[in-house]
């Protein structure tokens, strides 16, 4: 196993209200935080070990800021991977997905960085309005990884950010 210490950093993007925040904290942390303010942006670091090496991972939660051009280009330039995160209870922040993938062709158009599309909140399963098979079509797609997760049971997070990698 190598000591030495890598970066990455991960841009959290999606709509409002659909678990960014949650997601973050519970990886940072491993707890579920059911009210919080929602906040412009906030960043986190926390150091894992990725495939044998010490990666200290820095997280932008950007808290729906996606409607403003000029903040997600900041984003979009800035990050090593991407977590793309929906609600799996709220068909509209599915639709939201094309628009924030179709970004990356405009942002960075020679390089796209590694991404992964999430459906969060996985356990509230009588209150679903994406079915698995519409989500993984839309990742399938674009050519990147679907996972399902839950930032309140911890279902797949630390995963969701492994697979950024």
């Amino acid at each position: 196993m190598s000591n030495s210490i890598g970066q990455l950093h991960i841009c959290m993007l999606g709509s409002g209200n659909v678990g960014k925040s949650a997601l973050t904290l519970q990886f940072m942390y491993d707890e579920f935080v059911e009210d919080y303010e929602p906040t412009k942006s906030d960043s986190y670091v926390k150091r894992i070990n990725l495939y044998g090496t010490n990666v200290d991972v820095s997280i932008l939660d950007t808290a729906g800021q996606e409607s403003f051009a000029g903040v997600i280009d900041t984003n979009y330039r800035s990050g090593d991977g991407f977590i793309i995160v929906f609600s799996l209870t709220d068909m509209e922040s599915f639709k939201a997905v094309d628009s924030l993938l179709e970004r990356f062709l405009i942002v960075r158009p020679s390089a796209c960085p590694p991404r992964v599309l999430v459906g969060n909140k996985a356990d509230l399963t009588d209150e679903r309005q994406v079915s698995p098979e519409l989500a993984l079509r839309t990742a399938r797609q674009w050519n990147i990884p679907y996972m399902e997760t839950s930032a309140k049971e911890n279902v797949n997070v630390q995963e969701s950010v492994q697979t950024v990698n």
